[in-house]
């Protein structure tokens, strides 16, 4: 009994605890940054996720982050869904879509979402390439142009989302650890 009754103690002590939220907040911003790259984990929500786990399981006192910390943290969020949504569409128009095709765009990348990821990815590249095809009256040579500006716009998108991951980070660490 004594050795249960220690094992008890040992996993409910308040350092044991405080192990386990570290250990979330830690896991969701790593995993939450890889996100960033792979297509299949939502990146910025999850750092933003662990950035809010961190503050209400440690407490506000205790958990170092300052309303300004999460207000700048969420402001970046917003950005990065701001930009999964256009960066297609600025890719489409660089690459001389018109604005049927940036329509198709916008519109693929909205109705993908209800697809899972291969909807996100797909999406507005179907819709610039229809957009172009059917509204814009292009050849397939210039709808192709198009949907290859999506393409570009995408991963110049992906690459945005990580120095904006990055400064999720930057700003949870420097809140808690530096600011006091």
């Amino acid at each position: 009994m004594t050795l249960l009754a220690g094992l008890f103690d040992a996993f409910t002590s308040e350092a044991f605890v405080d192990g386990l939220k570290w250990s979330l907040t830690i896991t969701l911003l790593v995993v939450g940054f890889l996100g960033t790259f792979l297509p299949i984990i939502p990146g910025t929500t999850m750092i933003l996720a662990g950035t809010l786990a961190h503050y209400f399981l440690m407490g506000m006192e205790e958990s170092g982050l300052t309303w300004q910390g999460i207000v700048i943290i969420v402001i970046l969020y917003i950005a990065s869904i701001v930009i999964d949504w256009v960066s297609g569409a600025i890719g489409a128009k660089w690459f001389g879509s018109s604005k049927w095709g940036i329509i198709g765009a916008i519109l693929g990348g909205i109705i993908g979402i209800f697809f899972s990821i291969p909807g996100l990815i797909i999406g507005p590249i179907v819709g610039v390439f229809l957009f172009e095809m059917l509204f814009a009256k292009k050849e397939v040579k210039e709808a192709s142009n198009s949907t290859i500006g999506t393409v570009v716009g995408g991963l110049a998108g992906i690459a945005a989302r990580v120095f904006i991951a990055l400064g999720m980070i930057v700003c949870f660490l420097i809140d808690v650890f530096l600011i006091k």
